[in-house]
């Protein structure tokens, strides 16, 4: 570490949303670089930022995110705090992270990656091949919704948003007889008996870098670079430079349907990527092998291939 540590008079200031998971990611944070430097508690100060996506979600709760922002929904202002020198550090979900960062900013801190599956959560049915013909599912995610209408084209889609509590209220009034959440987000809240199953990626790939946190900081701020150091987590750090290649080489954000996964085999790194249409009319699966090191470079590849296989038509998704 080069530079002074922060104190209990100077502390290091980490911006967040304000939600319990989003609270709870900042706080795992502020723990690991406690332990890591061996600080007190008093020596952070977590500083909650209030975004243009949860201020438009709580208005528009029955629309889609497509229909109420774009890129950058829930990361904008934390990111204009942190440039203006309001904030020390960002904390963010990385699958909400645009692919491309503003001026001054960088990341390349990651914490140790939880649980990347989706989890699904109904109560009538153990999975979703268990779901009556024609049953309600909610999902205010793109990527989920097509996956399932492409895999099941019976069951009716409906905008579904909320905290979990919201949503498994709207479970019990009987608004939807399921809906899907990340493990990795029900387990940081100590939620993860709320899922009747973890969906594996073979049935159903996440969002590129889910269960993921990555945390930010001003390009010029190298004693907070050098702090941040002493928690990245390397294996993290090299899946996600696979999937976010990916998701940048298809010009893809929150709101597209495009799923990936990298996994790590001993040196290798094992990528799948995946293209939807909305509607789950056509979807277009493709993977890569190769070193752990060359991630960037083999989801920037897969990523070529499927726009290749697609047709003329398939990305105009916003039209």
């Amino acid at each position: 570490m080069t530079g002074p540590l922060p104190t209990p008079d100077r502390p290091l200031r980490i911006g967040t949303r304000g939600s319990p998971l989003a609270l709870a990611q900042a706080h795992e944070a502020r723990d690991r670089l406690m332990a890591a430097h061996d600080l007190p508690e008093a020596a952070f100060e977590v500083v909650v930022i209030h975004t243009t996506g949860d201020n438009r979600a709580m208005i528009a709760a029955d629309r889609a995110l497509k229909e109420i922002g774009n890129k950058g929904l829930f990361t904008k202002e934390i990111e204009e705090a942190l440039g203006a020198g309001r904030i020390d550090i960002a904390v963010h979900s990385m699958k909400d992270m645009p692919t491309e960062q503003p001026a001054g900013l960088v990341l390349d801190c990651y914490l140790p990656r939880e649980d990347d599956r989706d989890a699904f959560v109904s109560p009538v049915a153990a999975r979703i091949a268990d779901l009556p013909q024609g049953a309600v599912v909610g999902s205010s995610s793109l990527r989920r919704r097509a996956q399932l209408a492409a895999r099941r084209p019976d069951l009716r889609l409906v905008e579904f948003r909320g905290n979990v509590q919201t949503r498994m209220r709207k479970l019990e009034d009987g608004v939807a007889a399921a809906t899907f959440l990340a493990m990795a987000g029900l387990n940081r809240l100590g939620l993860a008996h709320i899922a009747r199953a973890a969906i594996g990626p073979e049935e159903m790939l996440p969002a590129v870098a889910q269960g993921a946190i990555g945390i930010e900081r001003r390009a010029t701020d190298a004693a907070t670079g050098a702090l941040l150091a002493a928690i990245h987590d390397a294996p993290t750090g090299q899946r996600l430079a696979a999937e976010r290649a990916f998701l940048a080489a298809l010009d893809g954000s929150c709101e597209t349907p495009i799923a990936g996964l990298a996994v790590l085999e001993g040196g290798d790194l094992w990528l799948r990527g995946e293209i939807l249409r909305p509607d789950g009319s056509q979807v277009l699966a493709g993977e890569r092998r190769g070193l752990a090191g060359d991630g960037a470079a083999l989801g920037a590849d897969l990523a070529r291939e499927l726009r290749a296989r697609a047709p003329a038509d398939f990305f105009d998704w916003r039209s």
